[in-house]
C-alpha cells in the first residue's frame, strides 16, 4: 500500500487566501450582525458588500457584453431566495435546474443554497425519461427550465412527477395556458411578499455539513446517483483550488460546459465568488469558439474533447506551413518546449533562452493564442477524462501549459492536481492539498479530505460501498511515481480479462488511439478473447480532408482500403509500439459515424458508455473477431 499525506502547501494556501474568510465591516452592517463565512452564499454577501460595483458576470445582450455587478448579483440571489420561500420551499427540498449556462441557472442554484435547500442540475441533452428520473428521484417541487424544448420534456412525463408543483421558465421564453408555469419575472416578483430578514434567518441556520447541492452522476454504470455535496465541501474545495493557481479578482472565465457538472460549477460559481473574478456566460454551445475569441479569458477549463479539437485544428494549420514560415514555427516550438519544461519544474528561462522566448512569442505564440481565444490565458485546466500526453506536449510547444486534474463528483471535483511549477505531463499531479490518497493492494485509488461527499441521496447501499471509514473508494486504478505524482492506470470496472487471464486496463490504450489525427473516439474490446480489437470513429475535419485528398466519397471512407492502410500504420506506430504485446490492438472496426450523446454512446460529460457501445455494435465486434487478427499490426 502506498500512502501520500497532506502536503504542507495547504497552510500557505489558506494563509494567502484569508481575505476570503475575513468579514468586512460593511458586510456586518448590511445584516446588522456578524455574518458567517462558511458557505458560498455568505461569501457572495461579503463580496457584494466589499466590492458592490465591480463586475461579477457578463451576458451578451443585443450583440454586446453587458456586466452585472456584485451588488446586483447578490440582490438577484436574495430575491429568488425570497420567491422560493414564498412557494413554500424548505431545507429538505431540492430545486432541479434544466438549461444551458446563464445567470438564471446560477441565481436559482445559489438561492436554493441560501434558504437551506439544494439544487440539482440536469443535462440539457437528457431525454424526457432521464429528466423525469432525476426530478422524481430528487422529489423536486420546483424545476427551473430554459425554454420550450425543455418544457416539452417535463410535460411528456409530468404524470410521473407527483411532487412537482411549479415550473419556472428563464427569460426569453414564454409558455401560456399552463397554471404550473411561472415566467422568470413573475417568479421573482413572488419574493416581494417575503421579508429579507427571512433569508438572513435561513442563512444563519446553515451548517457546514448540510447538503448544499446534488450532482447527479452521468450514468455510465446504471441510473444516475445523486452526489450530496455540503457547504463545507464547496467552500473549502473552491478556496484551496483557487489558491493553488493564484486565482484572483482580475481573472475571468467563460462558462460553457454543463453546469450540472461539479467542475463547471467550481469555475462558474464557487471559485469566482470566493475570489471575486468575472464570469462570462457563453451564448450557446455553437458560439463558444467565437465567445472565446471575444472574451479572451484568463482561466479556461476544458474536457479532453475540447483540447483535442483545438489540437486537430492547430496541428492541421501548422502542417500547411512551408518554407521560412515552417522553419520559424518549428524553431519557436522548440523554444516553447524548453521554456515549458523549466516552468513545470518551478523555474524560469534566463539569458539567451529568455531572449529567444520573447522573439518566439512575438512571431508565433501570440498569433496562435489570439486565434484560439487564449491571449490572456494563464490557467488552463483539463479534467473529467484522461487526455493523451501527446496533446499536452503539443500545446507546450506553443507556450501553453494545460494542467491535468483528476477527480470525481464525489470528491467535489479535484483529488489530485498538476500545479504551476509542479506539473508532469502524463500524470494527474500530486495530491490536492489537504487530501490524503492511498493506493490499495489491488491498485484502487482511495482518498479522504474535506472535499469528500456526504453520500448518495436516497441510496444508502451505494454510499456504504463507496464511503468506508471516511475513505472514498474511487473505483479508479493508479500508482504514484517516486516524486509523488499520481498516474491513472485504468478503472476497476473497465478491466478487460482476456481468455489467457491477462488483466488489461483499456483507458490508456484508448487515449493512445485518439492521438491518431484521423481518430475521434476509440473503445477497446477483448473480454474473454485471445487478443484485443478496437472500435474507432473518425474525426470529422480530418476525415473530410483525407476524403478530399484521396478522392474518396465521404460516406465510403470508413471501409476504404486507403484509410485502412493509413490507420494500420498509425496504430502500429502510435499504439502498439508503446505497449506490451498482450495489449496490442490486433484488428479494428471503423464505424460510419462518431459517438455522441444523442445516439447514446456518450454520457453528457462525453464519457463513453462502454456497455452500451458493446451492445450497440455487437455484430461489428463479432465480425471483426471472425476476420481474425492482423499480423502486420504486431
Amino acid at each position: 500500500m502506498i500512502y501520500y499525506g497532506i502536503y504542507p502547501l495547504i497552510e500557505s494556501i489558506l494563509a494567502s487566501n484569508l481575505c476570503i474568510l475575513n468579514e468586512t465591516e460593511a458586510a456586518r452592517l448590511t445584516l446588522g450582525k456578524k455574518m458567517n463565512t462558511h458557505t458560498i452564499v455568505h461569501r457572495l454577501n461579503n463580496r457584494a458588500a466589499s466590492a458592490p460595483n465591480d463586475p461579477a458576470y457578463y451576458e451578451k445582450v443585443n450583440g454586446t457584453w453587458q456586466p452585472t455587478n456584485w451588488q446586483t448579483y447578490n440582490q438577484q440571489v436574495r430575491q429568488a431566495a425570497r420567491a422560493m420561500i414564498a412557494l413554500g420551499l424548505g431545507s429538505s427540498d431540492i430545486v432541479t435546474i434544466l438549461g444551458f449556462n446563464r445567470s438564471e441557472w446560477v441565481v436559482a442554484d445559489l438561492a436554493a443554497m441560501a434558504i437551506g435547500a439544494a439544487a440539482a442540475g440536469i443535462y440539457t441533452s437528457n431525454s424526457a425519461d432521464e429528466v423525469a428520473y432525476i426530478v422524481r428521484h430528487a422529489e423536486s417541487k420546483l424545476v427551473v427550465i430554459e425554454d420550450k424544448s425543455q418544457y416539452d420534456k417535463i410535460v411528456a412525463t409530468r404524470d410521473s412527477l407527483p411532487n412537482l408543483k411549479h415550473i419556472v421558465i428563464m427569460r426569453g421564453s414564454e409558455i401560456s395556458g399552463d397554471e404550473m408555469v411561472l415566467s422568470w419575472d413573475d417568479f421573482m416578483k413572488l419574493g416581494n411578499d417575503v421579508e429579507d430578514a427571512q433569508v438572513n434567518a435561513r442563512m444563519d441556520q446553515l451548517e457546514a455539513d448540510q447538503v448544499a447541492t446534488l450532482i447527479y452522476t452521468s450514468g455510465t454504470t446504471g441510473p444516475p446517483k445523486g452526489v450530496m455535496l455540503t457547504h463545507d465541501n464547496l467552500a473549502w474545495t473552491s478556496e484551496v483550488a483557487a489558491g493553488i493557481v493564484s486565482m484572483n479578482a482580475s481573472d475571468s472565465t467563460l462558462s460553457y460546459l454543463p453546469l450540472s457538472h461539479i467542475a463547471e460549477q467550481m469555475f462558474t460559481i464557487h471559485a469566482p465568488i470566493s475570489v471575486g473574478s468575472v464570469v462570462y456566460f457563453a451564448e450557446g454551445p455553437l458560439k463558444v469558439p467565437d465567445n472565446l475569441k471575444e472574451v479572451q479569458p484568463s482561466v479556461v477549463f476544458g474536457v479532453p474533447r475540447v483540447w483535442e479539437r483545438f489540437y486537430n485544428g492547430v496541428s492541421a494549420q501548422l502542417a500547411q506551413a512551408t518554407g521560412t514560415k515552417a522553419k520559424i514555427a518549428n524553431w519557436a516550438r522548440g523554444v516553447g518546449t524548453q521554456v515549458v519544461t523549466l516552468r513545470n519544474q518551478g523555474k524560469q528561462p534566463s539569458g539567451l533562452l529568455a531572449l529567444q522566448h520573447r522573439l518566439a512569442k512575438k512571431l508565433v505564440f501570440d498569433k496562435v493564442h489570439a486565434a484560439l481565444g487564449l491571449s490572456n490565458a494563464r490557467i488552463l485546466v483539463s479534467g473529467a477524462a484522461p487526455i493523451p500526453k501527446q496533446i499536452l506536449e503539443f500545446f507546450a510547444t506553443l507556450d501553453l501549459v494545460i494542467q491535468e486534474v483528476y477527480g470525481q463528483s464525489e470528491g467535489s471535483g479535484p483529488t489530485s492536481f498538476n500545479q504551476p511549477g509542479r506539473t508532469r505531463f502524463g500524470s494527474v499531479g500530486p495530491a490536492f492539498p489537504g487530501v490524503d490518497i492511498k493506493i490499495e493492494e489491488d491498485g484502487e485509488i482511495i482518498f479522504k479530505g474535506r472535499n469528500v461527499f456526504a453520500g448518495y441521496y436516497h441510496n444508502e447501499a451505494a454510499t456504504n460501498s463507496t464511503l468506508i471509514d471516511g475513505w472514498l473508494y474511487s473505483g479508479d486504478l493508479g500508482k504514484f511515481d517516486d516524486d509523488g505524482y499520481l498516474h491513472i492506470t485504468g478503472r476497476k470496472k473497465d478491466i478487460i480479462i482476456t481468455s489467457g487471464g491477462k488483466n488489461i486496463a483499456p483507458k490508456n490504450l484508448e487515449a493512445a488511439l485518439t492521438t491518431i489525427p484521423l481518430v475521434s473516439s476509440a473503445v477497446c474490446v477483448g473480454e474473454q478473447q485471445r487478443y484485443l480489437i478496437a472500435l474507432v470513429t473518425l474525426e470529422a475535419a480530418a476525415a473530410e480532408a483525407f476524403s478530399a485528398e484521396h478522392n474518396i466519397p465521404l460516406d465510403q471512407l470508413h471501409t476504404h482500403p486507403k484509410l485502412r492502410e493509413t490507420l494500420d500504420a498509425a496504430i502500429k506506430q502510435n499504439v502498439n509500439s508503446h505497449f506490451a504485446k498482450v495489449e496490442h490492438i490486433r484488428n479494428y472496426v471503423v464505424l460510419p459515424h462518431d459517438f455522441s450523446v444523442e445516439t447514446g454512446e456518450l454520457t453528457p460529460t462525453f464519457k463513453v458508455k462502454r456497455s452500451v457501445v458493446n451492445d450497440m455494435y455487437e455484430s461489428e465486434i463479432v465480425d471483426c473477431y471472425q476476420q481474425g487478427q492482423l499480423k502486420h499490426l504486431s
